[in-house]
């Protein structure tokens, strides 16, 4: 045999470097698949009022509620124009507008809201949406479109004689659009007490038995992931989902049934489903949701895109819908 032709086997500290630098390049395409597709850029810090002191939340205290926030959102909206932000201050003052039932408003910085559409106190049906990134008081309505997609859904598909409300939980601050943040559960992990402790509260102002449902988006399913176990909640559904932190169903130790849908169209599915371990911070989400492996039950979300599942007449809100309304049944399954 000639010298120097040999197949030789890389030593151990080769093999080492190189699945350093395999690890290295999937978190960089990890966050490339997350962070590109999305839009915005962050906001400077904009002046708002103290968010008000409320009562505790009961069925009676919510008209107070109400028309607390929708004050404190009209101040918010005068500061903003104040400060030069008209984007700003168009948003929180829609918000404050006649019709609209908020729970919960800060318009601080990046802001939060979680709004009521429906009869909270009577509804025997409610569902919770949890957004992903790129959500802010200042992209508030496109998620306020999403709500209200479901809630029209709903009063048409209910039963005679059934009520449903949804809320829309604006109340953490996701990830910013472009950034590393995206990739790791920190904001989740920050958010999961908040959505635990809301979820609770909530069952104070609601009907003993009502049906609550938690449908999450995009990071959103991650911080449902986080908040799962303990959360007293009847199904949560994962649409358009990175992964939640979890290997399995069965390891985010809830009681409610967990559901799980990717359209065709969303480019979330080009996200690694894998976790990696950089300089001390673990990056990525794990199993994908909608796999065998993870065990949840998979639903029909058909061709929508990684913004269309609560698109009015498509497959995606019918199953929602129907998961909100406890026809698991009706469900139809991908």
């Amino acid at each position: 045999m000639v010298r120097g032709t040999e197949r030789r086997t890389p030593p151990k500290t080769s093999r080492t470097r190189i699945g350093t630098w395999r690890r290295t390049l999937l978190a960089a395409l990890l966050t490339a698949a997350i962070a590109a597709p999305l839009s915005g850029a962050a906001r400077p810090q904009i002046p708002a009022p103290t968010p008000a002191a409320l009562p505790p939340l009961t069925a009676t205290s919510l008209h107070t509620t109400y028309e607390a926030n929708r004050a404190d959102a009209a101040r918010a909206a005068h500061m903003a124009a104040a400060h030069g932000d008209p984007h700003r201050a168009a948003a929180d003052q829609a918000l404050a507008g006649p019709g609209r039932n908020l729970l919960a408003f800060d318009g601080r910085g990046a802001g939060q809201a979680t709004e009521v559409l429906g009869d909270l106190a009577h509804a025997d049906h409610i569902a919770v949406l949890v957004p992903g990134s790129d959500t802010s008081l200042d992209t508030y309505a496109r998620f306020h479109k999403a709500a209200a997609a479901l809630y029209t859904d709903l009063t048409h598909r209910a039963p005679h004689g059934t009520t449903a409300a949804v809320i829309s939980w604006l109340g953490y601050e996701p990830p910013a659009t472009v950034s590393t943040t995206v990739t790791t559960t920190t904001r989740a992990d920050e958010a999961a007490p908040r959505l635990r402790a809301f979820v609770s509260h909530l069952r104070t102002a609601t009907k003993p038995q009502a049906h609550l449902s938690l449908l999450c988006h995009s990071y959103g399913t991650v911080v449902c992931g986080r908040a799962a176990p303990g959360l007293d909640a009847d199904d949560i559904a994962l649409v358009g989902s990175p992964g939640t932190g979890a290997d399995s169903a069965a390891a985010l130790h809830t009681d409610a049934r967990v559901w799980a849908a990717r359209g065709a169209d969303d480019w979330i599915r080009r996200v690694p489903h894998t976790r990696v371990h950089l300089f001390g911070t673990t990056i990525g989400f794990g199993t994908d949701p909608v796999s065998r492996a993870f065990g949840a039950r998979v639903f029909d979300a058909a061709d929508a895109d990684h913004s269309g599942y609560f698109t009015p007449g498509s497959a995606s809100l019918a199953n929602l819908a129907r998961i909100t309304l406890g026809e698991t049944s009706e469900v139809t399954r991908a």
